[in-house]
């Protein structure tokens, strides 16, 4: 089968699975009134996840995050993990979790085929951790990301949403952290939703001012890898740790965008914000379904655009990101 390419030359090797879009967080940029469900929560199955994995390996996905919502809240998460390492297309099982089972289960999902993690960490400071997030969980994040490193993780990555008036005074601790801890530290820009306007004007800080201070003192840009997300990864000779940088409103975001999404409830999503989304689920009913499967996928990829348009003030329909994977 011929590998998922745009009308731009842009190659696919990369799937973010929402397997849920619940989420037990109040982020105050992502759902500050908690998860609200609509309707009944029919869910990828078991059986459903399989079926899409099968298919996304067969057109080139090497890489696949399992995300949210929080996605450990399903009870199945262990088995969603197997299902994914266990196709031998897929090179990287990743996820990206709020932390707060990580401490009981890091060694758990490690066993399942989980290699690297990404674990939400928006301050350092135990009051502004449960300012931003709703929970008084930073402790409890913090066990776990120790038990992520002892379990034996190839990549631990920690993110964190810059937010002006915040937690923009934190970068000094997170450096610090870092220096002797193998942590990714990745800083988030903040992106415009539709629920958001007031609190985008309110907190939004460029990426581009902490790439400033960070080149001042000396780290440098690392060459990406094949799978790598949009992140400029950075490095310092003084330091264990790498910083990576994800700044959605910088020129030419969108030139090496590498990844697709899918939905909790099997919709695939060409990009973050500008559509609402295509039906797959009623083609991951039976494995027999795969070859009109990966031809609906092709076609799709013919109407993904060249940009998001977040720099132009247009944030699509996404109105928050919990709702399809972030």
């Amino acid at each position: 089968m011929s590998q998922l390419q745009d009308n731009f030359g842009r190659r696919f090797h990369y799937l973010r699975m929402s397997v849920t879009d619940v989420c037990n967080f109040k982020c105050s940029y992502c759902l500050p009134d908690g998860y609200h469900p609509t309707g009944k929560q029919h869910f990828l199955s078991l059986s459903e996840i399989e079926n899409l994995v099968s298919a996304f390996s067969q057109v080139g996905t090497q890489k696949i995050r399992i995300t949210g919502g929080e996605p450990t809240l399903r009870k199945d998460f262990t088995d969603i993990v197997r299902i994914v390492s266990d196709n031998p297309s897929i090179h990287t099982v990743a996820t990206t979790t709020n932390g707060y089972r990580l401490a009981q289960h890091a060694k758990e999902w490690f066993d399942a085929g989980l290699r690297r993690i990404n674990v939400s960490v928006d301050s350092l400071d135990p009051k502004m951790f449960y300012q931003i997030t709703g929970e008084n969980k930073f402790d409890e994040v913090m066990r776990g990301i120790d038990a992520a490193l002892t379990a034996g993780f190839e990549r631990v990555k920690v993110n964190a949403v810059l937010l002006k008036g915040m937690n923009d005074k934190d970068l000094p601790r997170f450096l610090n952290w870092i220096k002797n801890t193998p942590i990714d530290l990745r800083f988030i820009e903040l992106m415009e939703t539709g629920l958001g306007r007031d609190y985008f004007q309110a907190h939004h800080l460029a990426g581009a001012d902490i790439k400033a201070q960070l080149q001042s003192q000396g780290w440098s840009l690392d060459i990406a890898d094949i799978d790598d997300g949009p992140a400029q990864n950075f490095s310092h000779p003084d330091y264990r740790g790498r910083i990576g940088l994800i700044m959605p409103y910088a020129k030419n975001f969108c030139a090496t965008c590498n990844r697709l999404r899918v939905s909790a409830k099997g919709k695939l999503h060409l990009c973050l914000f500008t559509e609402s989304g295509l039906e797959l689920r009623d083609l991951l009913q039976h494995p027999d379904q795969q070859a009109e499967l990966i031809e609906r996928l092709h076609a799709q990829l013919a109407q993904k655009k060249e940009t998001h348009y977040l720099h132009q003030g247009i944030t699509g329909v996404t109105q928050h990101l919990a709702s399809i994977g972030g």
